[in-house]
């Protein structure tokens, strides 16, 4: 990583761990991060006591540099190398991490799309109608759609048949309503009312009301009957999370809020939720989770907080 380098007081054998440490936490608020970025940092700091030590040590001196140039009079005094080497120098306001454009390069030119947070309803035809979630990119393909990432509410009752497009699978349906998420690469169909099939690898599943299939790299799965209200939640503004593990949590909650949530305890990320958060309340989930599971918060520039 081509970056600036955090000032030292003096040499150790332990800097070149040290310089790591501190070229991570540069990276996590430089406005380039990605989500696999975040992953990667997890993996790093789980290698050896010494690396998580050295990342701790690393935010420490952030915070007090931190403070220190709120209180400076004049901070464009303090040498660029002083303050992370110019890296966090500026507001906190010009860094934003950034976590890929959603859907790829065919994601740049879709013809519906949402940003993070948002929601938005499209009228497709007469009898069509989408209700796309947070992160979204959908394209026209002929008479039906391709789900290119994120998730969409379809409403159907039209005269022909409608064509959904999500990963290696088509989903086929005249008189339903149904949900369709395609995140990781992999898909999750829900039929919440009517039926529909399922065209995955030359095989066809047909699902009625109540039930979901997933496919994706680990293959097709067996239709299961599921909770529809959970599954639709988030068209009432709210996440619902039975039993998943908190990791799964963060992951899901960085989809609707700006800036990124990073987990670096793996035994804490194993730790199992039952909770329920409105959209409204995730600009202060980091404390929530704080609170309930003893979880320690470090907020870095562009909404980046370290979960440790």
């Amino acid at each position: 990583m081509n970056i600036f380098r955090f000032p030292t007081a003096r040499q150790t054998p332990a800097d070149p761990l040290h310089d790591e440490a501190r070229d991570w936490l540069v990276l996590l608020t430089s406005g380039r991060a990605t989500v696999a970025d975040a992953k990667a940092l997890k993996a790093w700091c789980a290698q050896s006591p010494a690396h998580a030590q050295a990342f701790e040590q690393a935010k420490g001196l952030w915070q007090q540099l931190r403070v220190a140039a709120e209180q400076a009079e004049r901070p464009r005094a303090m040498g660029r190398r002083a303050f992370l080497g110019g890296a966090l120098a500026a507001s906190a306001a010009a860094f934003m991490v950034h976590v890929g454009v959603p859907g790829g390069l065919a994601g740049l030119t879709a013809d519906y799309r949402t940003d993070v947070g948002e929601q938005r309803h499209v009228a497709l035809s007469d009898g069509v109608s989408l209700e796309l979630n947070t992160q979204t990119r959908i394209s026209r393909v002929g008479q039906g759609i391709e789900l290119l990432e994120g998730e969409v509410e379809v409403i159907a009752h039209a005269a022909q048949l409608l064509k959904v497009q999500a990963g290696a699978g088509w989903i086929s349906a005249a008189q339903a309503r149904f949900n369709v998420r395609h995140t990781d690469h992999n898909v999750c169909v829900t039929c919440l009312d009517g039926a529909l099939s399922v065209d995955v690898g030359g095989r066809n599943v047909r699902l009625d009301s109540g039930r979901q299939l997933t496919y994706g790299a680990a293959g097709l799965g067996e239709p299961q009957t599921v909770d529809t209200q959970a599954v639709v939640a988030w068209r009432e503004q709210v996440l619902v999370f039975n039993n998943a593990t908190l990791a799964t949590v963060v992951d899901e909650i960085n989809r609707y809020r700006p800036g990124m949530l990073v987990l670096l305890n793996k035994q804490l990320g194993q730790r199992r939720v039952q909770a329920r958060f409105s959209l409204q309340q995730l600009a202060g989930v980091a404390l929530l989770i704080r609170d309930a599971y003893g979880a320690k918060c470090t907020e870095l520039p562009g909404g980046v907080v370290l979960l440790s």
